[in-house]
């Protein structure tokens, strides 16, 4: 093997994972843009539901002659709501793959560069150029681009799982909560490492 074979090796490996990033991108955007709809959507639910309890349907005249309507209401709020946290939990499904197969992608991606580490000398490592980054950076990069999904996905996990049908006030507030999720991390992380390793790509 010769002495440019191991970096060779490395970098190879993070010529096919890089674009496996751009296209699980692709997914976890198309998955997210799908929620905020449902959001809303379960948010006015909730607000239905709380007029719909606030009401005393035996104070007005012309729903007296159907004793259970309040209820049959309920049942059929309720049954929407279900719907509802179905697709959601589809959507979040979604999520989680795309955060399982780049993290596999970049596991390989560590695996090869550690079994070649010992021959790669440190220059070599951190040397950039005008059109690439230097393998240290690219290695950070994919490592950070994994924690970023992992994060993300387990923040809105934990949000989806406390929906309670009993806290309708947490239920109106969940479009706030998940927009809070986005703006809390950098929005534009991995949109942003895909540009450092564009041209990088290409050679």
């Amino acid at each position: 093997m010769t002495q440019d074979q191991p970096l060779l090796a490395v970098q190879e490996a993070l010529r096919k994972c890089f674009p496996v990033v751009e296209e699980q991108q692709g997914l976890w955007q198309s998955a997210l843009r799908d929620c905020p709809p449902l959001l809303a959507s379960l948010s006015n639910l909730a607000e239905q539901l709380q007029a719909a309890q606030n009401l005393r349907f035996e104070d007005v005249p012309s729903l007296r002659a159907f004793p259970d309507l309040q209820e049959r209401l309920r049942r059929k709020q309720l049954a929407a709501g279900d719907t509802l946290l179905d697709r959601l939990e589809e959507r979040l499904a979604a999520l989680l793959k795309v955060r399982d197969v780049v993290s596999s992608h970049v596991e390989r991606v560590l695996q090869i560069y550690e079994q070649h580490a010992d021959m790669i000398s440190l220059d070599a490592v951190l040397q950039a150029s005008a059109a690439s980054p230097s393998v240290a950076e690219m290695l950070e990069w994919l490592q950070d681009i994994e924690r970023h999904y992992r994060s993300l996905y387990l923040k809105r996990k934990y949000l989806l799982s406390s929906i309670q049908w009993g806290d309708l006030g947490n239920i109106q507030a969940l479009p706030k909560a998940w927009d809070r999720i986005s703006e809390d991390e950098h929005p534009d992380l991995v949109q942003d490492i895909l540009l450092s390793v564009s041209f990088f790509l290409e050679e």
